[in-house]
């Protein structure tokens, strides 16, 4: 039986028992903000399309096609802007440490059960890597950034039998074996193109330093155009002293967290996201989510965003704010059409599924196990990453 059969999910015999292993952050898919419960979900939802056994590890609350298997009543981080471990979580009996309780119910639950499946895919962090010298299951993590490079050790010392994900060439660090650099995917059907956008500019993401929300009011506010800013207050901290004195102000407003449908009426209607990071940019789902809707994006060149934004086709790269106010009059000579096309060729769930497809069936079979759809050198390769990025 070929790789390819495995991969695809052909014939009885063929079909992977996978099991995926998501982060209890939130529901997966989340409701609003949850990017790696969204990456799980997608992944999860597409290998079961292409006929694999698939178990999700996930909240209770979450949905899958497949089986669920849960530990956790719901994420905890739900109905609050941000959840610590330490700190209240709404709805659990013992606050705070219910959240490290159902962390370490939801990760031995999976690998108490990995005989049961040919491989685990792991979008839990560092923690699950701790469990699988105890097993015989492959375990693939994809690492979705680095919190700190105080968690890099972990990673270092499961390097010689675990399978690492980057999630972007920028984001491989220099310390570890990856088995393959995979681009997150989106299912383009929640997000409309709109040809013709609306008068303002927009900023979604958590709002905390790194994600440079005080940034984006000043090119606003210079360039003469609203901005809607959208997304959870991680820093609350930085929101009151650094954003909300400027909301409510002429052409500033904050529309909060916001669902699927108001996420896309948003990105649709702007004139450019500003993606002004301050710090290495792992991947950054709404900036491919923003181009899905035709929306061009205006970002600093850290972390992942070279290998997403083409500059003067689906965007602007500057270096500094009066860099970002002059891109802002240069939008209107980018094409709306080509930014979604670009997702189209290069960022949809089917091409991310199908990677993690093939490279899982490449693990399972034994033959070799890397493939790397962003670069296309097609080999295990130590990162050249000089510094950690945090966690999106």
């Amino acid at each position: 039986m070929s790789i390819d059969d495995v991969a695809s999910g052909r014939r009885g015999r063929s079909r992977l028992r996978i099991g995926v292993l998501a982060s209890i952050a939130h529901r997966t898919p989340p409701r609003g903000y949850g990017p790696w419960e969204q990456v799980a979900s997608t992944l999860a939802e597409g290998l079961f399309a292409l006929g694999h056994d698939v178990t999700l590890f996930a909240t209770a609350d979450s949905l899958t096609a497949g089986r669920l298997h849960a530990e956790a009543p719901h994420g905890y981080e739900e109905d609050r802007g941000v959840g610590i471990p330490g700190y209240d979580v709404p709805g659990y009996d013992v606050p705070g440490y219910d959240v490290k309780v159902y962390e370490g119910l939801h990760n031995a639950a999976a690998f108490e059960r990995a005989d049961e499946f040919d491989l685990l895919s792991n979008h839990f962090d560092f923690l699950p890597l701790t469990y699988s010298r105890l097993v015989s299951t492959p375990v693939v993590t994809t690492i979705h950034g680095f919190s700190s490079e105080r968690i890099v050790p972990v990673y270092r010392a499961y390097d010689d039998i675990g399978h690492y994900v980057a999630i972007s060439d920028a984001d491989r660090h220099p310390d570890l074996t990856y088995d393959a650099t995979i681009h997150h995917g989106i299912d383009l059907s929640p997000f409309t193109f709109r040809d013709r956008p609306g008068d303002y500019l927009l900023f979604l993401g958590r709002i905390h330093p790194d994600k440079g929300t005080h940034r984006a009011v000043e090119v606003a506010r210079r360039a003469g155009l609203p901005l809607v800013i959208a997304g959870i207050v991680q820093d609350r901290d930085y929101f009151r002293e650094l954003v909300e004195p400027h909301v409510g102000t002429p052409g500033v407003t904050y529309a909060g967290p916001v669902g699927p449908a108001e996420r896309d009426a948003l990105l649709g209607g702007a004139l450019a996201l500003l993606h002004l990071i301050g710090f290495a940019e792992p991947f950054g789902l709404s900036v491919v989510e923003s181009l899905a809707t035709g929306t061009p994006v205006i970002a600093y060149p850290l972390g992942s965003m070279p290998e997403i934004i083409r500059p003067g086709r689906t965007g602007f790269l500057v270096d500094d704010v009066d860099g970002a106010v002059e891109a802002v009059g240069r939008v209107d000579s980018l094409s709306r059409r080509h930014c979604r096309d670009d997702v189209e060729e290069r960022f949809t769930a089917a091409r991310m599924v199908a990677d993690y497809a093939e490279l899982f069936a490449r693990i399972v079979s034994g033959g070799p196990s890397a493939v790397s759809r962003s670069t296309r050198r097609g080999m295990s390769t130590k990162a050249n990453r000089t510094d950690a990025s945090l966690a999106p």
